[in-house]
């Protein structure tokens, strides 16, 4: 019985200890990996950065809206194709998950390509129109991806 229990108390210690490393990681790459609103918005006055609107079909479908001088292109195309974001520019890429788990899903598989001038915008979309930024109807005609 003693080492049953002991055992259970292993695992559990085991499994909070990951979850804290996740939690540490990710609060790394944040910082790192991440750019603030007030950033991007004085990197596109000064046209130095590229930004990727990456939102799941239903989201944008949601709110058809984009940030101005944003490119729109689905998490699925990225993922398959992670050369349309280009290599060589300094990049922001932003969705609406509330932990940016599509942005930070493309930035991970762009960090294993040794892409190293892309970022994820902290608080996507609704932190850019939080602080007042400006937004723009997005009027394209987009797939929903449902058939995946």
């Amino acid at each position: 019985m003693a080492l049953i229990l002991i055992c259970v108390v292993g695992v559990v210690v085991l499994v909070v200890g990951l979850v804290r490393m996740k939690q540490l990681r990710d609060r790394r790459e944040a910082a790192e990996f991440s750019i603030d609103a007030e950033e991007l918005r004085s990197l596109l006055t000064e046209a130095k950065v590229r930004v990727f609107d990456v939102r799941q079909p239903l989201d944008l479908l949601a709110h058809s809206e984009i940030i101005p001088g944003a490119t729109r292109i689905s998490p699925s195309e990225v993922l398959e194709n992670v050369g349309l974001i280009p290599k060589e520019s300094d990049v922001v890429i932003y969705c609406t998950c509330p932990s940016e788990k599509t942005s930070r899903s493309i930035l991970h598989k762009a960090r294993e390509l040794q892409f190293s001038r892309v970022k994820f915008l902290r608080g996507g979309l609704d932190g850019w129109k939080a602080k007042g930024y400006p937004v723009e109807p997005y009027l394209t005609p987009f797939h929903l991806d449902t058939a995946k």
